[in-house]
């Protein structure tokens, strides 16, 4: 009997608090909708593997059958602890996080490669400040007029409009802030002021959260698997190219292991890397893009607002090696592997689409996530021969290329 194909896929999560079950249900359900749609099985159930939070699959293809093992890479406590912030320290965050972008020139370079998530950047920074206008104007009229009434009646009665126009402030950004699960103003906010507020550089959580995956890394790849993927989607991406490039500087890869590859989803490489003590990240593309050992593809649409379609992570960012490995940059091609009646349904909903890489296409091509993760070749095979797509963008706009970590 043929032994089936064996993966370890590690998912690591962009800026996200939620709990990592959702991953798991989110597989589960679009992967059932694209096997219907591709003619291909799957199955669910537990991992051998304890370790942490994952799940099990069955893949039953064409090409042969396969065992997988999948497991999250939680970071969502940083995340959560990183959200815990007052209203009045979230618009000293946007003022902070603004100046960062625009006195470093960050901002400006960034809008020479896509203007879809430079624009979803400046989302928060403009729906914050017409709240804040909304509160201010309606604590005002309303403060106004309970002055207005009670210096009517009362000497000195018109102080008594200036506590009223100070709680309908607090009472309207307060409810803003509740329906943010709506409007997503405060979470873009909180992310993108975590990215920033070292200037680029990783915090001393992070970094050893990044460690501590590297190190995890390096013991899988000692057990029995025909192929260890490492997935990183949205920051996840960037944060996935320094486990990796932790991982080759501790030291050779096993003999005989596994395949290593690595698949980046969405990525919003510049949104870091353009920052100017982003040093570490500048390094850890350089070095990863030029190593042999890492089968690297990198997948993003021009239709994601939210990602940078088609910009090479490592040229765009000035540090793509003499000799260079990857990435392969490829297109998710929305237009394409989307009926005209699936686009319909998502046209809006751009936090949606930016997830749509872990979902059924319903028009699929190359890009086959579930097929990715749970077929039976691995990364390097699947995409074989291949070449960057059309429209590829790799100028190298970076202001900052020092890749010295201090």
């Amino acid at each position: 009997m043929t032994r089936p194909f064996r993966r370890r896929v590690l998912y690591l999560p962009g800026y996200d608090p939620i709990p990592p079950r959702r991953y798991r249900e989110l597989y589960r359900r679009e992967g059932l909708e694209q096997a219907a749609i591709s003619g291909y099985g799957l199955t669910f159930g537990p991992r051998q593997d304890r370790t942490g939070f994952g799940w099990g699959i069955g893949g039953d293809f064409d090409g042969g059958k396969t065992e997988v093992e999948v497991e999250v890479l939680l970071w969502a406590d940083l995340v959560q602890g990183s959200m815990g912030q007052s209203i009045a320290a979230t618009y000293g965050q946007l003022l902070r996080t603004a100046w960062i972008y625009i006195g470093s020139g960050a901002l400006f370079r960034l809008m020479q490669l896509r203007r879809g998530p430079v624009l979803a950047a400046l989302y928060p920074v403009v729906v914050l400040i017409l709240q804040l206008l909304a509160a201010l104007t309606l604590g005002a009229v309303l403060g106004g007029l309970t002055g207005w009434g009670a210096a009517r009646l009362l000497p000195y009665g018109g102080w008594l409009g200036l506590p009223v126009a100070l709680g309908v402030i607090w009472a309207v950004l307060a409810f803003f802030r509740r329906i943010d699960g709506k409007l997503f103003a405060y979470y873009l906010m909180h992310d993108y002021a975590f990215t920033a507020h070292l200037n680029g550089a990783y915090p001393a959580a992070l970094d050893a959260r990044i460690d501590w995956f590297a190190n995890r890394l390096a013991r899988i790849l000692r057990d029995d698997w025909d192929e260890v993927l490492l997935v990183g989607h949205s920051s996840g991406a960037y944060l996935a190219v320094s486990v990796l490039a932790d991982l080759l500087r501790k030291g050779p890869l096993p003999e005989n292991g596994p395949k290593l590859s690595l698949l980046t989803l969405g990525h919003v490489v510049p949104m870091a890397a353009f920052l100017p003590d982003a040093a570490r990240l500048r390094r850890d593309l350089h070095d990863l893009s030029a190593s042999a050992a890492v089968s690297w593809v990198d997948v993003t649409a021009p239709g994601d607002a939210c990602s940078f379609g088609l910009c090479d992570p490592v040229a765009v960012s000035g540090v793509e090696p003499d000799t260079r490995h990857g990435p392969l940059v490829l297109s998710a091609a929305f237009r394409q592997t989307l009926s005209p009646e699936k686009q319909r349904a998502l046209r809006g909903h751009w936090f949606r689409l930016h997830f749509q890489y872990l979902c059924a296409f319903d028009r699929p091509k190359d890009y086959d996530y579930f097929a990715i993760t749970a077929g039976p070749l691995t990364l390097a095979e699947r995409f074989a021969n291949r070449h960057h797509s059309p429209g590829r963008i790799a100028k190298p706009v970076n202001r900052y290329r020092s890749k010295v970590v201090e």
